[in-house]
C-alpha cells in the first residue's frame, strides 16, 4: 500500500499544531510543513507584548522545540513558498519548480497586515507588525525610544502602543473611530480602553485618520485627515489583516473573506482543507461562516483540522476567544457579538476589575472578564446555555454565573 502524504501549507501555529496532531492520532504517513518563512513555526502574541518589550526569550515563542520534527518525522520545509495549488491532480507547486503530490492538503497560510495607501506610506520608519523580523526590527526602535506614532486602534495598535509607553516612549495613536476597538466593543467598553491609555499619557488622536506621512528619506511626521501634524520617530501601521487566499482563489477554491469551510474545515476542493485566520468556517452554534483571527483559535483549530483529514466527523464549534494584555489590564473574551440590545456590567469599571457581556434578545452572545480571573468558563457555558437572563441577576456579584445556565432554549 502506498504511503499517503498529507501536507500543511503555513507552518504557522495552526499548520504546526495540526502537524502535531496527526502524529498524536497514530497518522504514520508522510507529513510535510511548508512555511515562507526561515524560522519554525511560532506563537504571534509575545511580538507587541513581552518579547517586544525584552522580557521575554526568543526560544519561548516557538510553538515546538527546534528538535521535535525530526522527531515526530515532520518534515518542515522553512523558507519556502508555494505558487500554486491543483486540486484536480493533488499537487502543490514550489517556488523551486518542484511538485508535491498529496493525500491531503491543509491551508493554513494565515492572514497579511493592511497596508495604508497614503503618501509618504513608503518612507523609511513606516512599519507593520506581524513576523519575527518586523518585532525584531521594532525591538532596535523601542530600545532606542522617542515619539512613535500607532496608526490604527485595535488589537495590534493597541498592544504596541501601551508595550512603547512601557518602555518609556512617547505615543501618539491615531484612529478614524471615537474609540480603541469601537466597531467589537461598542461604546461604554471602548471608552473604558480609551481611558486607559489616556491615564498611561499616550496622545489620542480618535475620529481622525492619516492624510500623509512626511520626512525626508524617512518618515518624520504625520499629516492627519483634519489637519493636525504629528512629529515622530517612526511610525506603526495597524489597521487590521487580509486573509492570505490567493493560492486558493487561482486553484478555485472558494473563497470569501477567506477560505469558505464546513463545520468539519473542508474546502470546496476535494481532500483541501483551512484552518487559523485564513479559515471562514461554519459555525454551528452560531450557524453562520465566521472567521476568527486569534491565537486561541490557531491553536485548537489545526488540530482539528488534522483529526477531520483523519476521518472525524465531530466538527469544530468551539467558542471564539482572546485575550489582551495592555499595561495592569488583561481580559479574555468569548463569544461572538455583531450586534446586541445592551451592555451589561457585574463590577466596576472605574476599579478596572469588572465582567461586561453583550445582550441580544435577553441572551448573553459574548462576555468579557477584565482583570477578573476564573470566571471566563463560566461566561462560555452561559452563551451556550442561551437562557434568557434577567439583567439585574447579571449584574450582581452575588448571583452566581452558574445559576443562570439553563437548558438550550428551543425557541432560538
Amino acid at each position: 500500500m502506498t504511503e499517503r502524504t498529507f501536507i500543511i501549507l503555513g507552518a504557522s501555529l495552526a499548520g504546526a499544531k495540526a502537524a502535531e496532531e496527526l502524529r498524536e492520532q497514530g497518522f504514520d504517513g508522510k507529513v510535510v510543513l511548508v512555511g515562507s518563512e526561515l524560522e519554525r513555526p511560532y506563537e504571534r502574541p509575545p511580538l507587541t507584548k513581552d518579547y517586544l518589550r525584552g522580557e521575554s526569550e526568543r526560544d519561548k515563542a516557538y510553538v515546538h522545540p527546534e528538535r521535535f520534527y525530526d522527531e515526530h518525522d515532520i518534515e518542515l520545509l522553512s523558507g519556502v513558498t508555494a505558487t500554486s495549488i491543483d486540486p484536480a491532480a493533488s499537487t502543490l507547486t514550489l517556488h523551486d519548480g518542484r511538485e508535491l503530490q498529496y493525500d491531503r492538503l491543509l491551508l493554513t497560510t494565515g492572514a497579511q497586515p493592511r497596508e495604508i495607501t497614503v503618501p509618504g506610506a513608503d518612507l523609511d520608519g513606516v512599519h507593520y507588525l506581524r513576523t519575527f523580523d518586523d518585532c525584531d526590527t521594532l525591538k532596535t526602535r523601542l530600545d532606542a525610544g522617542g515619539r512613535v506614532v500607532v496608526v490604527g486602534g485595535g488589537w495590534i495598535g493597541s498592544e504596541f502602543a501601551a508595550s512603547a509607553r512601557q518602555k518609556g516612549l512617547e505615543v501618539a495613536l491615531i484612529d478614524p473611530l471615537e474609540l480603541p476597538a469601537g466597531r467589537l466593543f461598542g461604546e461604554e467598553v471602548g471608552a473604558f480602553y480609551r481611558d486607559v491609555h489616556a491615564q498611561h499619557g499616550v496622545e489620542l488622536l480618535l475620529g481622525d485618520g492619516v492624510q500623509a506621512f512626511e520626512g525626508d528619506g524617512a518618515v518624520a511626521r504625520v499629516q492627519t485627515s483634519s489637519g493636525k501634524t504629528v512629529e515622530c520617530d517612526f511610525v506603526v501601521v495597524g489597521i487590521g489583516v487580509a486573509p492570505r487566499v490567493g493560492l486558493a482563489e487561482a486553484a478555485g477554491i472558494k473563497t470569501d473573506n477567506g477560505i469558505v469551510v464546513d463545520e468539519h474545515l473542508r474546502s470546496s476542493a476535494e481532500n483541501v482543507f483551512a484552518a487559523g485566520d485564513v479559515a471562514n468556517a461554519w459555525h454551528p452554534f452560531f450557524k453562520q461562516q465566521i472567521r476568527v483571527e486569534h491565537w486561541a483559535n490557531a491553536l485548537n483549530q489545526g488540530p482539528a483540522a488534522a483529526r477531520a483529514m483523519l476521518g472525524d466527523e465531530a466538527g469544530y464549534e468551539r467558542l471564539p476567544y482572546f485575550f489582551s494584555d495592555q499595561y495592569d489590564v488583561g481580559m479574555e473574551y468569548s463569544g461572538y457579538a455583531v450586534d446586541w440590545d445592551e451592555v451589561v456590567f457585574r463590577g466596576s469599571r472605574d476599579s478596572g476589575e469588572f465582567v461586561a457581556f453583550w445582550l441580544q434578545g435577553a441572551r448573553v452572545v459574548a462576555g468579557m472578564n477584565v482583570n477578573v480571573w476564573d470566571v471566563n468558563q463560566h461566561v462560555q457555558e452561559l452563551i451556550r446555555s442561551r437562557a434568557r437572563v434577567s439583567t439585574t441577576a447579571l449584574a450582581d456579584p452575588d448571583t452566581s454565573l452558574e445559576s443562570m445556565v439553563a437548558a438550550p432554549s428551543t425557541d432560538n
